[in-house]
């Protein structure tokens, strides 16, 4: 076949007004951007939803400290963490990322929760266990660190070095009174 005689102003006409494949270039153009922000929609749902499970088993463990349950069965840290473990069975390896802080005061006002995270945005375990007398206030706080993955567009949900983001759940409340038969802390 002959080359084209055609000027090749109407070459560039006929190319400009072909729509044929627009749609494909315009999702091409779009489609990166949506599936990041569907990504990252979702993720922070993960995180809100695992953050709720998180702060559930610690009000729920909280009860067995506040109760004198587990003064009275003497129950230590690692028997505590594994009552805290059975109850969170979905979407955390609660052997090798719960870590549990109990501590008890003699009131409100002298209650002092510091972030566990330095300024190098690292997580500093610092953990006690000392569930207290009855009538003694008493903070339970669970920590996990949670995998990130999508923390483009500016959506960095992250507040660890190692790219992952502390969830943190709190209960403080005062014992009921119980009989005490000696509580150790460690």
């Amino acid at each position: 076949m002959p080359p084209s005689t055609a000027p090749k102003t109407n070459i560039l006409r006929r190319f400009r007004r072909n729509r044929k494949g627009a749609a494909a270039v315009e999702f091409a153009l779009v489609a990166p951007i949506f599936f990041a922000v569907l990504f990252a929609i979702i993720e922070l749902a993960l995180v809100f939803f695992a953050s709720q499970i998180l702060e559930t088993v610690t009000q729920d463990s909280a009860r067995l400290i506040m109760t004198g349950q587990a003064q009275n069965t003497k129950l230590t840290k690692e028997q505590f963490k594994t009552a805290v473990c059975a109850r969170l069975v979905t979407m955390f390896d609660c052997a090798n990322g719960v870590s549990i802080d109990v501590r008890s005061y003699p009131a409100f006002a002298g209650v002092n929760i510091a972030e566990p995270i330095d300024s190098a945005k690292v997580y500093i375990d610092d953990t006690k266990y000392c569930p207290g007398k009855d009538g003694d206030v008493v903070v339970v706080r669970l920590f996990y660190p949670w995998p990130i993955f999508v923390t483009g567009l500016g959506l960095n949900l992250t507040n660890l070095a190692s790219g992952k983001r502390l969830l943190t759940a709190t209960a403080a409340f005062q014992n009921e009174p119980f009989a005490d038969i000696g509580t150790t802390c460690s």
